[in-house]
């Protein structure tokens, strides 16, 4: 009996050994590179070869999920490489180097992208001991009291996840008695390859004038090292091109700089001759307390002083809010506070009463879907995202997997927004995160990525761009396309057939000859939402994919660049115009609109819930 149970053993242990063997050698940390090692060696290498990457174990899901201290909600099924869905995009982006011809600043996004993505992963490893308390990253709002304290003649606050429509930055204080000449910066992240940070606008008040006024004046401008200063916006200022409105905003309100007339005699003494003063409008005063707000906006940054609107400036090309990293106050200007509020913050979680409806429908390998609407965000704008989950992402269509909604951001250069959205992509599986910070200049690498989800890691008949601030009738535009039966060749819009490239160096569509030489465009459809079939995006990735895809880098125009392309070889085109895709706010009937800040999204989405009504709420 002893004998014969001895044998039983060491069968059972001759084999069971190799299955032991493999386990140990598949879960070890030591078994050839770990995923950090992979991580830190090249973010794309180790993306486009991720199949390969050795399984995760116990020791190893936590680098490449966010670790359990920086969301409690967070199950650990999350932790799993089912949580890398929201690379799935970035998985076949590992060419963007070969089609960088043409787009500022290129190449350098991809080397930063690296830079972030080797400080977020090393922030999750690090992260061990949980908090007890989840610490908000991105701040709402930074408040600075007693700032006439502050050492030096130059007051900065630091700006930790950027700005974004809807911030503001108020400052509280008194002109000086020496001249009351005084200037607000919004400075940003220094651009790749240059030292001196750009400012995203320079407020500068010169209660004295300078050399083209007597009077005081406002300037307004933006520099960066590569371009230096630009045109100035000057408030009073006679030139037309301050005409134009900025946000449905005047340039400079046109009581500024006008004759007013202020009584110096009481006019309850009847028997005293009464005597006039005629002084000009101006909203600063030496010696007076003002109350002055810089509110950024979706087409530009809007200063009002005492609640009264004084001035407007657009955005210039390349320098956008979610750049602004401080701000500085200088000059002679007594400051007494400073509030920096409205700022980009992601949703507390562990408070989240609807979590579980917000989640994205899981797409089931080998359905096809259609319609894929992707959407551009950019890293910080949070709240943006959160409001289209509670609103148009409701349709029932979405809901039920027929139609897929996702978003495609690109890096950040902060590591807090970058951690934020970590959290937000594994949670709500809705984003694809791109392997390039997020210039402006880059956002035809956006719509490229919305080609490549849609034909190579889901299959959808028809695909959709628009903005995190347009509001989408789901059902209305699916039902649009399918009334049309048009399966190839497709492109569905708001289209312009008659459009100039902007020559203005100054505007944020700039367009150099160089970049395109000819006095036209090709047809194209304007970006807060466009629709074309599943071949045109196909086309698309193909060109991709063999380095023949020539870049430009305005994506909707792009889009009509490389249809016209797709027309040329042959392939039969059909441009097809709506003009409810309104592309400058608004309008009822919609099925599109655009520029809709959360709030009015949110009454948007209860007015069709309630009457089945497109009614706006602007």
């Amino acid at each position: 009996m002893w004998t014969t149970k001895q044998i039983s053993i060491a069968v059972l242990v001759i084999f069971l050994s190799p299955l032991v063997v493999r386990y140990l050698i598949v879960n070890s940390p030591a078994s050839g590179e770990s995923r950090y090692q992979i991580l830190h060696a090249n973010p794309l290498a180790w993306l486009s070869n991720r199949a390969d990457a050795p399984v995760a174990g116990p020791e190893n899901t936590q680098i490449v999920g966010v670790a359990a201290d920086a969301s409690s909600s967070i199950d650990s099924g999350n932790s799993s490489l089912e949580g890398l869905h929201w690379l799935d995009t970035w998985n076949h982006m590992t060419r963007l180097a070969n089609i960088s011809a043409g787009l500022p600043h290129a190449t350098e996004a991809i080397n930063d992208a690296r830079t972030a993505w080797e400080n977020l992963t090393t922030s999750v490893q690090n992260a061990s001991s949980p908090r007890t308390k989840k610490e908000r990253l991105c701040p709402y709002s930074i408040r600075t009291m007693n700032a006439s304290k502050s050492e030096g003649s130059n007051f900065t606050i630091s700006i930790p996840c950027g700005l974004v429509a809807g911030s503001s930055v108020t400052v509280i204080g008194t002109p000086g008695s020496l001249s009351g000449n005084f200037w607000i910066d919004l400075v940003g992240t220094a651009l790749p390859g240059e030292s001196q940070k750009p400012i995203i606008v320079h407020y500068n008040v010169r209660l004295t004038g300078d050399k083209l006024t007597e009077g005081p004046v406002i300037v307004q401008n933006a520099f960066t090292a590569s371009n230096g200063w630009g045109y100035e916006d000057r408030c009073p200022c006679k030139n037309s091109s301050n005409a134009t409105e900025v946000d449905d905003l005047e340039r400079c309100n046109s009581m500024v700089g006008r004759e007013e007339k202020s009584i110096m005699n009481s006019t309850r003494n009847t028997g005293a001759k009464q005597g006039r003063k005629s002084s000009k409008h101006f909203p600063f005063k030496q010696g007076y307390l003002a109350i002055a707000t810089l509110r950024i906006g979706l087409e530009g940054i809007h200063m009002s002083v005492d609640g009264r609107h004084i001035t407007s400036f657009a955005y210039r090309a390349g320098l956008e809010p979610w750049f602004v990293t401080e701000v500085r106050i200088s000059g002679d200007f007594e400051l007494a506070s400073a509030i920096a509020s409205g700022l980009p913050t992601s949703e507390d979680l562990e408070n989240s009463v609807d979590l579980e409806m917000l989640k994205s429908a899981h797409i089931s390998d080998g359905k096809d879907l259609d319609l894929l609407i992707g959407i551009f965000s950019t890293a910080n704008n949070f709240k943006r995202r959160m409001v289209i989950r509670r609103t148009w992402m409701q349709h029932d269509a979405v809901r039920n997997g027929t139609v897929a909604v996702r978003f495609f951001v690109g890096l950040h250069t902060n590591l807090m927004v970058n951690m934020e959205l970590w959290n937000e992509a594994r949670t709500y599986g809705d984003i694809q995160v791109l392997p390039f910070v997020d210039y402006y200049s880059l956002i035809t690498w956006k719509t490229l990525a919305i080609c490549i989800y849609g034909t190579d890691t889901v299959s959808a008949k028809y695909l959709m761009k628009t903005d995190d601030d347009a509001f989408v009738r789901v059902h209305e535009i699916q039902s649009s396309v399918k009334r049309l039966n048009v399966s190839n060749g497709l492109l569905y819009g708001r289209i312009e057939s008659d459009s100039s490239p902007h020559r203005n160096r100054d505007s944020k569509w700039y367009i150099s000859p160089e970049e395109w030489p000819e006095e036209k465009y090709p047809p194209w459809a304007h970006g807060p939402g466009y629709v074309v079939s599943e071949d045109v995006a196909r086309t698309i990735n193909t060109w991709y994919k063999t380095s023949c895809l020539k870049m430009f880098k305005l994506e909707d125009v792009a889009m009509g660049i490389w249809v016209n392309e797709m027309k040329k070889g042959g392939l039969p085109i059909r441009y097809e115009t709506n003009e409810r895709i309104y592309i400058d706010g608004c309008k009822e009937g919609y099925i599109v609109a655009h520029y809709q800040e959360p709030r009015n999204m949110l009454c948007m989405w209860e007015k069709l819930l309630r009457t089945n009504q497109a009614t706006c709420c602007n």
